[in-house]
């Protein structure tokens, strides 16, 4: 498929190459005219494509956006804040979850089939998000002094799925512990894992039913063969905390994180290599579309590309200072969202 970028010098190619085999019996004044008319329409073209902001009336943060479809989404953030769409983006639909909890990740396995999470609880959908149901992950016995949050949440197959984050103390101002819920039965009961890490864990990420990998505070990596049973340290190579992670396959993964931190492996993580940059900004989700294109978001409206699996990055113009937690591509379209609700579209 030619994206944006190549259809624009595709027209600008095939408009000159035409405009060159008329010049026999055009005039020259009409040629220029011609030539005049391809750079100001290419010119319109180019600025149809890249990022464009989405005005909203959401007065809290936006951190988390994942779609089923071109046409139906999820965006949620700050206070238990929840909203759908179903043209695309052009409108929201504002959803009564009935907490003021933060919603930190939205994640459907299938078109129907979601889950969020939103501090310590976890809410789930059946119907693709026309009604969710909290359920309960865990028993108020379980943690008498403590505080459990919830950050990320991913099923490795239909029915065996983990919820990862920390236990806080009761201020919630200190990290006492990780915390990882499995279930077994899509998400209806949960037990606690016992991990390596006593490192707060910020995201989680599936490849099949076996494979999987977390990443968490001071440049920790977790991986796992057997669905999320077992985990195992694996070396990063940073201290810096790593906020995502994304896998294509067994094999390719990227996770960013603070002061730039840009990791990538092409073995399962059994080795990880940093990637230097000339961004120095802190990387709050990586997304890869396909097995070469990658985006980052960040804070300060940082937005990176890759067009060679990771390898180099070019920052793209995103037209916004405010920090972006949240995004979502695939090959056809792409979202971000961020500070003071807001949503920035990706144009190919």
């Amino acid at each position: 498929m030619i994206c944006g970028e190549e259809k624009v010098i595709l027209f600008v190619t095939v408009a000159f190459f035409i405009a060159m085999e008329d010049c026999k019996v055009l005039h020259l004044k009409t040629l220029l005219h011609i030539c005049i008319a391809i750079v100001f329409t290419a010119g319109f073209v180019q600025a149809q494509l890249g990022w464009k902001a989405h005005s909203t009336d959401i007065k809290g943060d936006l951190v988390t956006i994942y779609f089923t479809s071109s046409t139906k989404g999820f965006i949620a953030g700050d206070k238990g804040y929840l909203a759908s769409t179903v043209d695309g983006g052009r409108s929201w639909q504002k959803y009564p979850l009935n907490t003021a909890e933060n919603i930190n990740e939205i994640y459907f396995r299938n078109e129907k089939n979601g889950y969020l999470v939103a501090g310590k609880k976890l809410f789930i959908t059946s119907d693709g998000g026309e009604s969710w149901r909290e359920t309960v992950i865990f028993k108020a016995n379980d943690f008498r002094n403590s505080t459990p949050t919830f950050l990320s949440i991913r099923f490795a197959d239909k029915k065996r799925g983990l919820a990862v984050g920390s236990v806080l103390n009761r201020k919630g101002d200190a990290v006492l512990d990780s915390l990882v819920m499995r279930t077994e039965d899509g998400g209806e009961t949960w037990s606690r894992i016992v991990m390596p890490s006593k490192s707060e864990l910020f995201h989680l990420d599936f490849n099949g039913s076996s494979h999987g990998w977390i990443v968490g505070d001071k440049g920790l990596i977790l991986a796992t063969v057997d669905g999320g049973r077992t985990w195992q340290p694996q070396k990063s190579g940073t201290d810096r905390a790593l906020y995502n992670v994304d896998f294509r396959d067994d094999e390719d993964g990227y996770a960013v994180g603070e002061t730039g931190t840009i990791l990538r492996t092409e073995n399962g993580g059994a080795t990880w290599e940093k990637v230097t940059t000339a961004f120095p900004g802190t990387f709050m989700r990586v997304d890869f579309a396909d097995d070469k294109n990658g985006w980052i978001v960040g804070h300060r409206g940082m937005i990176l590309r890759s067009s060679d699996k990771g390898r180099t990055w070019v920052r793209m113009e995103s037209s916004t200072a405010k920090n972006l937690y949240g995004l979502y591509i695939v090959k056809k379209y792409g979202w971000a969202v961020g500070a003071g609700g807001l949503i920035l579209e990706y144009l190919k």
